[in-house]
């Protein structure tokens, strides 16, 4: 027979566990001019990649509620407001050393981007190495969007470049022969030239420079039990192929 003491302990155990999980509302903010993540306008089926992956922690933890998403913010305000902590999450955001200085990343693969460049299809030009990209920059500059991880990765490899607002410009400079060369993330460059009807016109170089992980930011001080909370969603989201299956749908 089971002791009272022993009893009473073990019912408070399975309580604390039946319990439901606490209620938490998180602060974040969509990515403006970056319609494959956050699509303010795009169709219900298709609201962009991270709002997806936003609602399906949102779907498999009812507890955690993401508010600010009417709030739309350049990628370097979105920076500024996860260091001062006036945003508790952001997702899908690069890593750099910079960056872990200021905040804190969930460990899980949100989905993994892909360093090619886009060049006119009557150029026929390879271009396999960073050394290739260098050389040809010091005739005309490589563009890349303005302000990302991508760009410090350029110019640490002494590519010399442009930074411009956004892939549709960069794609707008391309055919009128202000550049030879965009670099940047192969699923975004795909959707503007496909959006744009540009396929006749540019083509995607072949080589794959550097592929990196996008990844869910937190800020410095978010307790550690939320951020478990997020980092175990995102752990069944990518062991049931979840992720996967909706980082395909937008590639």
């Amino acid at each position: 027979m089971i002791p009272v003491q022993r009893w009473l302990g073990l019912l408070a155990a399975f309580l604390c566990l039946a319990a439901p999980a606490q209620e938490i509302s998180l602060r974040t903010v969509q990515q403006a001019s970056s319609a494959v993540k956050y699509d303010p306008t795009g169709s219900p089926l298709k609201p962009g990649l991270c709002i997806e992956v936003l609602r399906a922690v949102e779907k498999l933890e009812p507890g955690l509620r993401f508010t600010g998403l009417e709030t739309q913010v350049p990628l370097k305000r979105v920076e500024r407001l996860l260091a001062e902590g006036q945003v508790d999450a952001f997702f899908c955001l690069l890593k750099s050393p910079e960056r872990e200085k200021q905040w804190r990343y969930s460990p899980v693969p949100l989905y993994v981007i892909r360093h090619v460049v886009v060049q006119r299809a009557d150029d026929e030009r390879p271009f396999d190495t960073m050394a290739e990209l260098a050389a040809a920059s010091r005739g005309k500059r490589v563009l890349v969007m303005r302000g990302t991880a991508i760009a410090r990765h350029l110019l640490q490899a002494d590519v010399t470049i442009t930074e411009v607002a956004s892939e549709r410009e960069a794609l707008q400079m391309l055919a009128m022969r202000r550049a030879d060369l965009i670099y940047g993330q192969d699923i975004n460059l795909r959707h503007h030239i496909a959006e744009n009807r540009l396929g006749d016109t540019m083509k995607i170089g072949h080589t794959v420079f550097h592929e990196e992980p996008q990844y869910l930011a937190l800020r410095a001080d978010l307790p550690a039990a939320v951020e478990e909370r997020l980092t175990q969603a995102l752990r069944k989201l990518e062991r049931d192929g979840t992720l996967r299956q909706i980082a395909d749908k937008y590639r």
